[in-house]
């Protein structure tokens, strides 16, 4: 692994065990290892490195939330009546625990935030007594997910 200034160039046997990773963080390090031909405490440093250089941070499972009964996916768009607002609705928005991401935009919204919600009616709430109660939001315009046809990581 080489450093070049804020960017870091990783080398092939690197990518190889990010990609397995990538696929299966459970993988055990001694199959990778036999995979690739070294040493598990070797892939151990590759990892620590990696990790320190800031190319990689945990790992996660992934939950199916239409499992756990929430089947609306939306994207909404928020619009705050000044800058200013931006810091105390972003506050604001990490108190509601089905907001899942929330972005700063270019374009007409200040912000864009992914949500999950039980049903359409629980979405309709969610939105009125919740996010467009926020000191701040002047409107919201909300896009409902469908269904996502893709969901990955980068290609290393």
């Amino acid at each position: 692994m080489k450093i070049n200034q804020l960017q870091i160039e990783i080398d092939g046997i690197d990518k190889e065990i990010l990609r397995d990773l990538m696929n299966d963080a459970r993988k055990p390090i001694l199959q990778i290892a036999n995979k690739i031909g070294i040493s598990g405490a070797a892939i151990h440093q590759r990892l620590r490195k990696l990790e320190q250089a800031g190319v990689i941070s945990g790992s996660k499972f992934t939950v199916d939330v239409k499992v756990l009964g929430y089947s609306t996916m939306a994207f909404v768009g928020v619009y705050l009546d000044k800058a200013s607002s931006n810091s105390e609705a972003v506050r604001e928005l990490k108190k509601i625990p089905e907001v899942l991401e929330c972005h700063y935009t270019t374009g007409n919204w200040s912000v864009l935030i992914k949500i999950i919600c039980k049903d359409n009616e629980n979405l309709m709430q969610l939105l009125n007594k919740k996010i467009q109660a926020i000191k701040g939001v002047s409107r919201t315009e909300t896009f409902i997910s469908l269904d996502q046809q893709i969901d990955r990581q980068i290609q290393i």
